[in-house]
């Protein structure tokens, strides 16, 4: 593992995007494994600054997200698709249609999570894998539990999600209490893992997850049987 800890979220944020464009520079047809939330909105905005340089070229990449909101579709603003539509990817040349995120609003949602799986399995499988943490130290929404989940799955969001993710709805009342997540097999399949952490808040849990006992009840905690994982941190 290499962790790494900096000092500000410029610095992260920098440091991660450079990580990334590496790994689209060595393989055109790159499989970026994608994240959201409000810790890798400095890794895309970096991203999208060396694309307007014509320092990267996306044409030939895909992208597979982690997760989505049972019940949002990607009109929504609070969909992780209409995030990532926003953020990322109507700034740079990937192709919208060799972007995946997962289906929360599909009748089945059992074979939607078996679909996902066998597609990034026909792709390959995904070159790196860009995490965040939560702070019960859920990756993805792979929440603690008792065991991990090795499967594209549906979860019941905990508490402590529920109530981190309710800045950005209009309320907590408005929050998805459900959310389908890649496991924990395609996450650790990926050839290279970043995780990014910053704020005085994640300090215990980041130390938890790569310090402390290997745990699903700190499902973060695998990641220290991962041979290619950089945890970039900042307390800023």
């Amino acid at each position: 593992m290499n962790f790494i800890k900096v000092d500000s979220y410029e610095k992260l944020s920098n440091m991660a995007a450079n990580i990334i464009a590496d790994v689209v520079k060595n393989k055109e047809n790159a499989v970026l494994g994608l994240a959201t939330g409000s810790s890798p909105l400095g890794t895309y905005a970096r991203l999208i600054e060396k694309y307007n340089a014509g320092e990267l070229d996306f044409k030939n990449v895909t992208s597979v997200n982690l997760d989505e909101y049972v019940g949002l579709d990607g009109s929504n603003d609070q969909s992780y698709r209409y995030f990532m539509n926003k953020n990322l990817f109507k700034h740079i040349n990937i192709d919208i249609n060799k972007t995946f995120v997962p289906s929360g609003c599909t009748d089945d949602l059992k074979s939607e999570g078996e679909a996902y799986d066998k597609m990034i399995e026909d792709l390959g499988g995904i070159d790196i894998q860009l995490l965040g943490i939560g702070l019960d130290g859920h990756i993805g929404f792979n929440e603690p539990d008792e065991f991990f989940t090795k499967e594209t799955h549906v979860v019941k969001l905990d508490d402590s999600t529920i109530e981190a993710n309710s800045r950005f709805f209009a309320s907590k009342d408005d929050v998805p209490r459900e959310a389908i997540t890649m496991g924990m097999y395609s996450i650790m399949q990926a050839k290279k893992v970043l995780l990014i952490a910053n704020g005085k808040n994640k300090k215990e849990i980041v130390k938890k997850a790569f310090f402390g006992p290997i745990t699903p009840y700190v499902p973060a905690s695998i990641l220290q049987l991962h041979k290619d994982v950089t945890v970039i941190y900042s307390e800023n």
